[in-house]
């Protein structure tokens, strides 16, 4: 067996699983789950019409590449959604689909890391989604992490990485809009990081599949390529980005996404897919194509968001600092006691409430985690439901202040 898969740490679900085994939660209260990150809004119906009208593309072999409709497709959203130029993104160079960000992410370590170098290093923001720790495991790298926390404004402390991590750095990974934090980082942030790329001979996979949830409908979140044409970097070189419909079109099962960027590093990554195993089926793409080309159902999906936000925090806001990030669904919670597992585990026996433990999706460096204390709570339940779990939080909370 491969030695590396040794190394790799317990899926932060599983720890959470481990966490409640033993507990009896209260009974009497029906179980509220804002742990996952998975999206329960209806999805938007025409997906149903792309996938019953095109049935007969499950008896043909896809190709890794996918179909031109849908490559085009994806083209055109990146250009009108991140401020690019028409023709900027070439659907036969730069673009191909994927089942979902999860598998791209982890396949992009496994093509880009180079073995041979001494020391690779994959950098990547701490917390994390584990993915981008697996994957650089797996790839032959060391994983570096850097923080991001409380006086670094949940944005990871990119500017003080030395000069010899930037050396080895092989692959850096960002996450913006950020998993947990729902932070955003700034045009002139992934700029300066796209200069050190540049320096250091390194590749960004930009993590943007929360691009499309945020809190201020005309301020959007800025992705990497939009940073790196607004200096005139038209190639996209050391740059690559993925996004999905998951959360954009609540569609998590459809397994559907893209990455887009460095046409170079595009067609290599074709070339390991090839291999890999990993076409989109031509039902999911025609599926696909139906979402990319609607804005109307992720407007709504944004207001239905809001106003779940606005209640959840309205509720909570007397007992407990809180507030909305900027973006994706995710409350990054601050807990009372500071003990991130006793406050997960007593939710759950109080109030039949599941939150994530923040450590969960941390790695202690140096001496700290920069997750401890915290609780994700994913948003995605129901209106009534998030209306509900923040009554009991709210009860909860003030039987601990007594």
């Amino acid at each position: 067996m491969n030695p590396a898969l040794d190394l790799l740490k317990p899926y932060p679900f599983e720890r959470l699983a481990a966490l409640k085994k033993d507990i009896n939660p209260n009974g009497k209260l029906k179980h509220i789950s804002l742990s996952i990150g998975e999206p329960k809004h209806e999805p938007p119906g025409f997906v149903f019409d792309a996938i019953k009208d095109n049935f007969d593309g499950l008896a043909k072999y896809p190709t890794t590449r996918g179909l031109p409709e849908l490559r085009q497709t994806i083209s055109r959203w990146i250009e009108k959604r991140f401020n690019l130029s028409e023709d900027q993104i070439d659907p036969e160079t730069q673009v191909l689909p994927v089942n979902g960000t999860r598998e791209a992410l982890f396949a992009f370590a496994q093509s880009v890391i180079d073995k041979k170098e001494k020391d690779p290093l994959v950098v990547m923001p701490n917390p994390f989604y584990q993915i981008y720790e697996g994957a650089a495991i797996l790839a032959g790298a060391t994983p570096y992490f850097v923080n991001a926390c409380e006086r670094t404004y949940y944005i990871p402390d990119f500017d003080n990485i030395p000069r010899n991590i930037w050396k080895l750095c092989q692959l850096l990974y960002i996450c913006s809009p950020g998993n947990p934090s729902g932070e955003v980082i700034d045009k002139s942030s992934l700029q300066q990081l796209i200069k050190l790329a540049h320096q250091y001979d390194f590749i960004i996979a930009s993590d943007e599949c929360y691009s499309e949830i945020y809190q201020e409908e005309h301020r959007p979140p800025p992705g990497l390529l939009e940073a790196a044409s607004d200096m005139g970097l038209t190639d996209f070189k050391n740059l690559v980005v993925f996004n999905s419909l998951s959360k954009r079109s609540n569609v998590p099962g459809l397994r559907s996404g893209y990455v887009a960027g460095d046409a170079e590093i595009i067609q290599k990554f074709l070339l390991y897919r090839t291999y890999h195993g990993s076409a989109m089926p031509i039902t999911t793409q025609h599926a696909s194509i139906a979402c990319w080309n609607d804005e109307q159902h992720v407007k709504e999906n944004r207001a239905a968001y809001r106003e779940k936000y606005q209640a959840f925090i309205d509720i909570l806001n007397p007992v407990i600092d809180i507030k909305a990030p900027p973006a994706s669904f995710y409350i990054w919670l601050k807990v009372p006691c500071g003990d991130d597992e006793k406050f997960a585990a007593t939710l759950f026996e109080d109030q039949h409430i599941t939150v994530l433990p923040g450590s969960y999706l941390s790695r202690k460096t140096g001496q700290a985690n920069p997750g401890l204390g915290y609780a994700r709570i994913a948003l995605v339940a129901p209106l009534d439901e998030c209306i509900e779990a923040a009554q009991r939080i709210r009860t909860y909370l003030k039987r601990y202040k007594e």
